[in-house]
C-alpha cells in the first residue's frame, strides 16, 4: 500500500523535531555550568562597585589624598545660601513650603525659622538644614 503524501511530510516533520531536540539536547549539555568550582562561580566588587572576578585582597587600590583636588571633584559641594519662593504659606498653621530656584524642589519652612513675617509668593532667601523627614529651610528672609 502506498503512503499518503501527507503521511510522509508528517514523518520528515516528526524527524526534523526530533533531530532538533537532540541538537538542543547536546548544546545544553556543552554549556553546562554544573560541575564548576566555588571559586569560578562567585563574583567580587571593586572599589568603584563594578563586577569583577579578582578577589579583594588582590585587587589594585587607588591610595586616597586629602590634598589632590581632582579626586574630590564628583563630591556634591553644597551652597551655604539658596534662593527661591514661596510657593503655600499657611498662616493659620505658621508652615509652608517654598519652590527652589535651581532645583524646582519644595523645600518645608516654619514660621520659627522666618527673620521677618513672610506671604505666599514672596522671593526669598534661605538656608537648609537636614531633617528626619528631609530638608527644612532655616534663617528664611525676602530678598
Amino acid at each position: 500500500m502506498a503512503e499518503s503524501f501527507a503521511k510522509k511530510e508528517k514523518e520528515k516533520k516528526k524527524a526534523r523535531k526530533k533531530l532538533e531536540k537532540e541538537e538542543k539536547s547536546a548544546e545544553r549539555k556543552a554549556n553546562n555550568d554544573k560541575g564548576k568550582s566555588l571559586e569560578e562561580m562567585i563574583a567580587y566588587l571593586d572599589e568603584d562597585g563594578n563586577l569583577t572576578d579578582i578577589p579583594p585582597d588582590k585587587q589594585v587600590k587607588r591610595k586616597f589624598n586629602p590634598n589632590d583636588s581632582s579626586q574630590g571633584s564628583n563630591l556634591e559641594t553644597e551652597k551655604s545660601e539658596y534662593t527661591g519662593i514661596v510657593s503655600m504659606f499657611f498662616t493659620d498653621k505658621a508652615y509652608g513650603f517654598i519652590t527652589e530656584d535651581g532645583t524646582r524642589a519644595s523645600v518645608f519652612v516654619h514660621q520659627n525659622n522666618m527673620e521677618g513675617a513672610i506671604q505666599q509668593n514672596d522671593a526669598v532667601t534661605f538656608k537648609k538644614e537636614k531633617t528626619q523627614k528631609g530638608y527644612q529651610a532655616v534663617h528664611v528672609r525676602k530678598r
